[in-house]
């Protein structure tokens, strides 16, 4: 894509230094002469943002591992050290800590950019899955990362994430019990993730390096899709694309220095404020919202399908969303790379990142929280008022033969008469059974907006109702509904539906708009 070279040493010291390790050549051709196309617009800037942040982030991490004790009863307290007692502590791990989400915001960026404008097709697909290499590394990464503080969150977090490891068929168990070094989340699992958290940023690195170079070997895409046609099409990289990188680039340092400044702790979750506790389950245990859209997909198979039971196939799923992306190249039918002449998909693009959005909201909520439902949640209770209680021992021949004797004693007490029964076990082979004999039969019926609201009406219905009926018969009717985890699943559809039946459909059946012929012929050579 480049060309020959057109770095010409200047000084006996870079002309020396040239013939034995040309690495300002590599510089010049990479970053000074490199061709671009003239109509890159600012979504192409995103891949300096990233080059930051990286950077940021390895530079910030080596700092506090030099302060960090990786142990489970260290570790806590040494983050607070670092942010109280450290010069500067405060400010380092708050820029690691947002920058971690804002080098996630960059990537997702980045990534719907290359979905939109098709920078996956041919001859690129190597660059994108190196791409999506570096995506489920930073994954890895940042989920490592958020462990190491040691709080409820991270504990928890780290407790359900290697417990959903051990669902995978024949490697899961051994895999589980090498990463957390034993049966339970414990002192051997904080080493491992903390020597891990330390070196997956550097093969990030070295990705990154393969990455810019099968950049520069394809060449870069462009917002029409159409390659250039000859070095008229093309500009320096610097100084055109390297000022509109610096300028894109402040304004994200600008938003990055809000958040470390003024609100540093928003991207977090509260409960990682406090220690570990292996006794204390958090109400909700939820991982970095950069991961909820994943573990919304892992969270919306709540049921089996056929031998798969629902565990192993949220996991798989999971994995799945990230898998997808690797063979998306392939999926992709279209001979157009851009969507901006692909009328059709383009809204379907727009529906999908929507959807991303909301599996992300959904990842975060309670799965049981109801969205919408039909009609009011009921309970109709039946008891006997005014009626006699007794009650009697019961025993069975063996444990074996309980449920069929306190059938039977139920069986006798209604043939003498009873209006209502209850046995209550006390022992393996005994029990005692208490019957209701006359009175009048009582029904009511309460009504609540939500579960919990139901069960408080019942519970005071019975205290009205004290010792005048002592058994009562509960039947509850619960309306259709459509909860988070509903949600959940409709979106989930959508993401496998767009990558594995949408795209390859309209790549086939979809007609593109035409090209505009200044678009599609290169530029005029005498062309400023």
């Amino acid at each position: 894509m480049s060309g020959p070279s057109t770095y010409e040493p200047k000084s006996g010291i870079t002309r020396w230094l040239d013939r034995r390790l040309p690495i300002l050549r590599l510089t010049h051709d990479s970053f000074v002469a490199y061709p671009t196309p003239r109509n890159l617009n600012y979504w192409w800037t995103f891949g300096a943002m990233l080059s930051l942040c990286l950077i940021v982030q390895i530079v910030t991490g080596i700092v506090l591992a030099m302060h960090y004790v990786p142990h489970i009863d260290m570790a806590f307290a040494s983050v607070q050290r670092i942010d109280r007692d450290v010069p500067f502590g405060w400010l380092i791990q708050n820029i690691h800590s947002v920058g971690a989400s804002m080098f996630f915001l960059a990537v997702y960026i980045h990534m719907f950019r290359g979905l939109y404008y098709g920078s996956y097709k041919a001859p690129r697909e190597l660059l994108w899955i190196l791409g999506c290499i570096i995506y489920l590394l930073m994954v890895a990464t940042g989920f490592l990362g958020y462990t190491l503080p040691w709080g409820q969150m991270s504990f928890w977090g780290a407790t359900v994430i290697t417990n959903l490891l051990g669902a995978l068929p024949l490697v899961g168990e051994s895999i589980k019990n090498w990463l957390m070094g034993g049966f339970s989340v414990d002192q051997p699992t904080i080493n491992r993730f903390f020597s891990l958290h330390y070196l997956l940023p550097f093969v990030i690195a070295g990705v990154v390096a393969l990455h810019v170079w099968a950049l520069h070997e394809a060449g870069q895409n462009n917002p029409v899709g159409v390659d250039v046609k000859s070095k008229a099409d093309t500009v320096p990289f610097t100084p055109h694309a390297t000022i509109k990188d610096l300028f894109a680039t402040t304004l994200f340092v600008i938003l990055f220095a809000v958040f470390v400044f003024y609100m540093p702790d928003a991207l977090g979750h509260a409960d990682n404020f406090i220690p570990a506790n292996p006794l204390q389950t958090p109400p909700e245990i939820v991982p970095e919202w950069y991961l909820l859209p994943f573990y919304a997909i892992l969270r919306a198979f709540d049921f089996n399908i056929g031998p798969i039971d629902s565990k192993l196939a949220g996991v798989l799923a999971m994995f799945a969303s990230i898998g997808v992306l690797f063979i998306l190249p392939w999926l992709d039918t279209s001979r157009v790379r851009s969507m901006r002449y692909r009328p059709i998909a383009r809204q379907f693009f727009v529906i999908f990142v929507v959807v991303c959005v909301f599996l992300g909201w959904c990842g975060g909520q309670n799965p049981g929280n109801i969205l919408l439902k039909a009609g009011q949640f009921t309970a109709t209770l039946s008891w006997v008022a005014e009626g006699q209680l007794s009650e009697r021992s019961i025993e069975a021949p063996t444990a074996a033969q309980w449920q069929e004797t306190a059938d039977a004693a139920e069986a006798e007490a209604r043939s003498q008469g009873a209006d209502m029964t209850a046995v209550t076990r006390t022992g393996e082979t005994t029990g005692t059974i208490r019957v209701v004999t006359g009175g009048n039969p009582e029904l009511q019926t309460v009504e609540a907006s939500t579960p919990d609201l139901l069960e408080e009406h019942i519970a005071e219905m019975k205290a009205e109702v004290g010792q005048a009926a002592p058994f009562y018969t509960v039947v509850r009717s619960l309306p259709p509904r459509f909860t988070v985890t509903n949600f959940s699943q409709v979106l989930t559809l959508y993401y496998f539906l767009f990558f594995l039946v949408i795209l390859p459909i309209l790549g086939l059946r979809e007609r593109p708009d035409r090209v505009p012929d200044t678009i599609a012929k290169p530029i005029a050579q005498g062309a400023p």
